[in-house]
């Protein structure tokens, strides 16, 4: 019998959740019913736990837990009357724990699915806390049979194929899949190749919001059988989309442009903060200033995510502070509208350098002295945050990060680290991108050759390579696995190969007390860099 798909349509929900805040999420969920079936849609899907949110990483160790999880999906059940939920969830059943989704309509459980495949690999580690489920799930409505995958499960051959073998005709696909650049594209790959296994056309609901360092971009779409793109949410926005399948294609009024990399991973960084914040109830943010290129990109984040008003500025000159430093950073806050205050450290120098006189007598001035400035810096900076609440932002980059070319509770002290995963090439490349939309980044903040002003004439290439060789040694080495033969291979000198690599290794210590930040890559120094402090491996030269 040919289904009558004539007036079957989804609302996918592309929503932003809380980890461990259920009842905010499961009312959350229940609005969303109510907003699905007043557009008319028979059927509600969500992201991969959506009640928990993701990941919930060891509360899935809670029996509690799971518990307080099943009370919500019986609350929320109450609430598919004349609508069908496919709702995300951890589950435990008989000892065993799953990530699932249950079918729910008009207050009954339909049908069940336990993912099959799970990740253990990158960000993810949930072999750490789930087991495998083994058995497809297809459900029927209005004739027409809807198999359920979940994230992982679409992105390996196995689940789908048995989905379609049990008679599926449409996948639905839940998603927590976080970004990094490039990823949507990504995503088309392999679910065309899914599409092409099975023959079944599918709808990819994804989460969207900011967790720890992890960051959801939605951008959730929809493949007809042939793999042709027929609905495509925008990134980084909550929203709810009604899609309708038609004689076995589907139809969207919504159809987003793929933006930029620029413009994507500064809504990225952007979503990252607020939530970070948001979700965690700080009331505002604290950026020392420096008139460098990273805390100037830092802080027009924080003022775009969280409002001229929630961002503090603080610009801690030193004797050896250019007055272009000065001036630039007195630009910028003014066009920004944010507070702003001097704070002259020279006193605190003067007083650490009698402290510390008989300790240091007979040996020469080094990089002992420069650090001093940095941490003088972040104990002001963490009084300020200690007396107000408001958190304070770090502004080290992904190179600087690799290198140990910052200071251990000097620049490095706060609590989120905004640009961690960004290499210093790619901040100038994101600056230049923001002040095409608006010009509140100094120019001469963008083109001076950059300096951590900690002493005279202090260049960064005094110290580093040049940051185009420094990036590309670091993405080769850290994000590609590549051995230092390999890279030379590629025309990189030697020396330079040797120096980076050799940084890079003995910094891990520092990256570990490193506050967490924001991961748009597909590799950041986080969840997905485990590498011993304590190694002798040597290198393949």
């Amino acid at each position: 019998m040919k289904p009558d798909t004539s007036s079957f349509s989804i609302a996918v929900a592309q929503l932003n959740f809380t980890v461990g805040d259920l009842t905010a999420n499961a009312d959350r969920i229940i609005r969303a019913l109510e907003e699905a079936r007043g557009l008319g849609a028979d059927l509600l899907l969500t992201p991969e736990l959506a009640l928990s949110g993701y990941p919930p990483e060891d509360l899935l160790l809670r029996p509690d837990f799971y518990r307080a999880c099943s009370r919500e999906v019986a609350r929320i059940s109450a609430h598919t009357q004349g609508i069908t939920l496919v709702l995300g969830h951890p589950e435990e059943r008989h000892n065993w724990r799953y990530n699932a989704a249950s079918v729910i309509r008009d207050g009954e459980l339909v049908a069940s699915y336990h993912k099959h495949l799970l990740p253990n690999y990158e960000v993810f580690d949930e072999e750490r806390y789930f087991d495998r489920g083994l058995a497809a799930c297809v459900f029927e409505m209005k004739g027409l049979k809807l198999g359920v995958n979940i994230c992982a499960d679409l992105w390996e051959s196995g689940p789908a194929e048995l989905a379609r073998t049990d008679g599926a005709q449409v996948l639905l696909g839940l998603n927590a899949s976080p970004y990094h650049m490039n990823k949507l594209q990504r995503r088309y790959e392999v679910l065309r190749d899914r599409v092409k296994d099975t023959g079944l056309p599918v709808i990819y609901c994804n989460m969207v919001g900011g967790q720890d360092e992890l960051v959801f971009d939605g951008a959730s779409f929809a493949l007809d059988a042939d793999g042709v793109l027929a609905y495509q949410a925008p990134s980084f926005e909550e929203r709810i989309d009604l899609v309708h399948l038609r004689d076995g294609r589907w139809v969207s009024s919504e159809m987003a442009e793929v933006r930029p990399i620029e413009a994507e991973v500064y809504e990225a960084l952007k979503i990252g903060v607020r939530d970070y914040l948001g979700k965690n109830r700080f009331p505002g943010a604290i950026i020392g200033l420096s008139g460098g290129i990273d805390s100037a990109l830092t802080l027009a984040v924080a003022v775009d995510a969280l409002g001229a008003e929630r961002v503090r500025a603080v610009m801690m000159p030193s004797p050896y502070t250019a007055q272009m430093s000065l001036d630039d950073s007195r630009e910028m806050v003014e066009r920004l509208g944010v507070r702003y205050d001097e704070i002259a450290i020279a006193p605190a120098m003067e007083t650490f350098s009698a402290l510390l006189a008989d300790q240091f007598r007979g040996l020469a001035a080094d990089t002992t002295e420069e650090n001093l400035q940095s941490r003088i810096r972040g104990m002001i900076l963490m009084a300020l945050s200690n007396k107000t609440g408001a958190i304070v932002l770090t502004t080290g980059n992904k190179s600087e990060m690799a290198t140990g070319y910052a200071t251990l509770y000097g620049d490095m002290a706060g609590g989120f680290a905004v640009l961690k995963d960004l290499y210093k090439t790619f901040v100038y490349r994101l600056a230049n991108w923001r002040n095409s939309v608006s010009p509140v980044i100094p120019e001469n903040i963008i083109t001076r050759p950059p300096s951590a002003e900690l002493k005279p004439d202090q260049k960064d290439q005094d110290s580093l390579p040049p940051y185009e060789v420094l990036d590309a040694i670091i993405e080769a080495y850290m994000e590609r696995d590549e051995s230092p033969r390999e890279i030379v291979a590629q025309g990189f000198p030697e020396v330079e190969v040797r120096r980076t690599v050799a940084m890079l290794k003995r910094n891990e210590y520092k990256r570990r007390q490193s506050p967490v930040g924001i991961r748009v890559t597909q590799r950041g120094f986080g969840r997905d860099w485990r590498y011993p402090i304590t190694s002798r491996y040597q290198d393949e030269f």
